[in-house]
């Protein structure tokens, strides 16, 4: 991985004056890796902002006061209405080459839309959501997707790196929400199989936490559904591609094995919807078609 993907720095090595607005289960812990004369903090909360100024930040009275203070301002706010209302409250009080990261989940609009009326204060805004939960902002590994321009994105680049590992610039303004949503789409899609699988195995008489410990362990080795996310485009594949062979076997062994578990359900009166609409599109999912059968 190249340095300019993770975009791993320090706070030491950076040196640029950031703000850092919303200290809750995601911000205060990501914040807590800047934490420094150099960073300035915000939260409606005196008891959130509180461990921050202790670990050596300096607490602000307002966004406004933020703003003031900061080259980079970062947003971990709840949803859209508080994204406008804190930049709404950013951009009035910004000077000129300001960079607005916005790290919650929201509408790409949202930041398009931001993005064009910062524009006209100078200000250049990213979205820049994460992923990896607490326990990433905790250890400092987050994946953050970042989008903007190519010259916001590098002045991001290694204060991001103080609390991710993995740093992507995804394209313009939007695109990093929008890489967002289809992940947290795969994941939170994932629960609702997870779900399924456990009707299966508790109808069997499986422990279903030993399964648990089964799922993440070869999940760890394996990666998981990312493990065949490796394909630039999702239209049909051509034998001629590299990975052909290796997503057909994947496919015929999927397909058998739904079947199999598709059969268990039968037998125990499971309803499993899911795993009949995979074994469905399996294939087709791969990017092969039916007359892929070798």
């Amino acid at each position: 991985m190249s340095e300019a993907d993770r975009g791993v720095g320090s706070p030491q090595e950076a040196r640029m004056r950031v703000g850092f607005i919303g200290l809750g289960q995601m911000g205060a812990p990501m914040a807590r890796h800047l934490a420094g004369a150099d960073l300035v903090v915000f939260d409606t909360r005196p008891d959130a902002v509180a461990p921050l100024v202790e670990a050596g930040a300096r607490a602000a009275g307002s966004v406004a006061e933020v703003a003031a203070h900061a080259e980079l301002v970062s947003v971990m706010v709840r949803d859209d209405d508080q994204v406008n209302e804190v930049g709404a409250e950013i951009l009035a009080g910004a000077r000129f080459g300001t960079v607005l990261a916005i790290h919650s989940t929201i509408r790409a609009k949202t930041a398009e839309d931001l993005a064009g009326a910062a524009r006209r204060h100078g200000v250049e805004v990213v979205d820049a959501p994460v992923s990896g939960g607490f326990m990433g902002a905790s250890a400092g590994s987050l994946a953050v997707m970042v989008g903007g321009t190519d010259e916001a994105f590098e002045r991001c680049r290694e204060p991001f790196g103080a609390w991710a590992d993995l740093v992507l610039h995804m394209g313009p303004v939007g695109a990093g929400t929008r890489t967002k949503l289809a992940r947290n789409m795969l994941h939170f899609v994932s629960f609702t199989a997870a779900a399924e699988a456990q009707r299966l195995a508790e109808a069997s008489g499986v422990s279903l936490r030993k399964l648990g410990r089964v799922v993440r362990h070869t999940d760890a080795i394996t990666g998981g559904a990312g493990s065949i996310m490796l394909r630039p485009t999702t239209a049909p594949m051509e034998p001629d591609d590299d990975l052909y062979d290796i997503l057909r076997h994947t496919r015929d062994l999927g397909e058998k094995d739904l079947s199999l578990a598709l059969e268990l359900a039968g037998e125990l009166g499971v309803d499993a919807p899911f795993a009949r609409l995979a074994l469905e599109r399996f294939g087709a999912g791969l990017g092969l078609t039916e007359d892929d059968d070798g």
